[in-house]
């Protein structure tokens, strides 16, 4: 994994127009966003766009990151992280879903397990998810199963009201409590 340091260097280089620096920031940082990008989209090309994307993006705000706010790699993931929510919005017609009668959360651990045995992957995710994990169990299954969908398949509320046939402001409700409970968890000690 790429030091933060270095990465915060590259990107207030960046952000003063340095090329080598932001090559140096592409060759540190794309494998890490692009395992991302291909975990949430699925699809080669669509992460690659993606990618592109994400990395124009960063040379265009790089004088925005602001290290108070968080380590570099958080900043330039929730980068990719938006692309792609982005791009799976405008892609959901043409996304089949696998399983209309409910959301295996059996499938969904599974596809993450598989993905932490992808090294770049696991050095992405590390201790963390299994915090997250952790934190996941002691949500209700209806918040679970709404933050589950909100951030690890993009819906969007009216499509998690929707697909839960559930009114708009219940779902809303669950994901809200639900990632505050998360955040809760994940700040105790």
């Amino acid at each position: 994994m790429a030091d933060p340091e270095l990465l915060a260097h590259w990107l207030h280089a960046t952000a003063r127009g340095d090329r080598a620096a932001f090559q140096a920031l592409y060759r540190a940082a794309a494998p890490h966003l692009f395992a991302l990008l291909l975990r949430m989209l699925r699809r080669r090309d669509l992460a690659e766009e993606a990618l592109q994307d994400c990395f124009v993006r960063i040379w265009q705000k790089a004088d925005t990151y602001a290290p108070a706010r968080g380590a570099p790699l958080t900043w330039l993931m929730s980068i990719a992280r938006y692309r792609a929510l982005d791009l799976i919005r405008r892609q959901r017609p043409e996304v089949s879903l696998d399983d209309d009668d409910g959301v295996d959360l059996d499938t969904l651990r599974a596809e993450a397990g598989e993905a932490s045995a992808d090294p770049l992957h696991a050095s992405l995710a590390g201790e963390s998810l299994a915090a997250l994990n952790e934190c996941l169990e002691t949500l209700q299954d209806q918040q679970r199963r709404s933050v589950l969908l909100a951030y690890y398949e993009g819906y969007t509320h009216e499509e998690l009201a929707r697909r839960l046939d559930k009114p708009l402001g219940t779902v809303k409700s669950w994901v809200r409590r639900g990632l505050q409970r998360l955040r809760e968890c994940l700040e105790s000690p």
